[in-house]
């Protein structure tokens, strides 16, 4: 196909598409189905757990699956029924991620700096986000306008994926710094998910500050590395994340504290 019948094509699909809103009421534009994210997701999850190098430790994989089972509890219905899946790789980068169909990933240098049920906590209840919000839906979608991950379509069966398209689709999906490629999420998903991450952890019982603690954590393990200027990254300036993540807190304790006397507290030990 020609560019400019490809790009007619990728015009008529972006016009009959479904236009949503995320919960937060942000306009969202999908190229991609849930089922056809979740497929994706579900096969890059199993090629990671085939190609990447595991936890021997179990315990670590059943810590996060404790948490990830008390965040989920608090979901919608439909992301309820997913069959949510955790697992802990013995990589050090400080890092966990969630694919679309309920795969979570940590690595278990994240467990030196979220030292805490509640800190992990704050991680994996922002990576839950990234999935309701439908972030790498709207990211696929993304790639596929900009023609950069038309590649993506040869890839949504799954299992007849090519190992370079299965890196793409990786990283299009949140998951490139297991694969050596990175293409993070925008500075909009990231903030979307800081605030419906917090708000999720503290309806599942867990202290809302901790995300604040959290990011101090992951800003003083990162000081010495340096960072660009915010303006160069999609991820938001780390002060700033702690400030607005700070505010959150005082609206939240009415909502953990509610949590709490209604038995939710979460008790998942590393």
């Amino acid at each position: 196909m020609s560019a400019s019948r490809l790009l007619a094509a990728l015009g008529l699909a972006a016009a009959v598409a479904a236009c949503t809103n995320t919960p937060s009421g942000r306009s969202q534009l999908l190229l991609v189905s849930d089922s056809q994210m979740n497929q994706m997701g579900a096969t890059a999850f199993a090629q990671m757990k085939a190609n990447d190098k595991l936890s021997v430790v179990p315990e670590k994989s059943v810590y996060a699956q404790c948490i990830v089972n008390a965040l989920v509890a608090e979901l919608p219905d439909e992301w309820r029924r997913l069959q949510w899946e955790a697992q802990a790789f013995a990589i050090a980068e400080p890092n966990a991620f969630a694919l679309p169909g309920g795969k979570v990933g940590i690595n278990t240098g994240l467990l030196r700096v979220a030292t805490d049920q509640d800190q992990l906590a704050a991680v994996l209840a922002h990576e839950v986000a990234h999935v309701t919000y439908r972030h790498a839906g709207e990211r696929v979608s993304q790639q596929q306008l900009a023609q950069t991950g038309m590649a993506l379509a040869n890839a949504y069966a799954g299992r007849n994926a090519s190992p370079n398209e299965t890196k793409l689709l990786m990283a299009a999906m949140g998951a490139g710094v297991q694969v050596g490629v990175l293409l993070p999420f925008s500075r909009a998903h990231e903030s979307e998910a800081d605030i419906a991450g917090q708000a999720l952890m503290a309806r599942a019982g867990f202290d809302p500050a901790a995300a604040v603690t959290l990011w101090q954590n992951m800003r003083e393990a990162s000081g010495k590395q340096g960072r660009p200027p915010q303006i160069l990254s999609t991820h938001p300036d780390p002060g700033r994340r702690i400030e607005a993540l700070q505010a959150n807190v005082s609206k939240l304790q009415p909502v953990v504290q509610q949590a709490r006397a209604a038995g939710k507290r979460p008790s998942c030990r590393g």
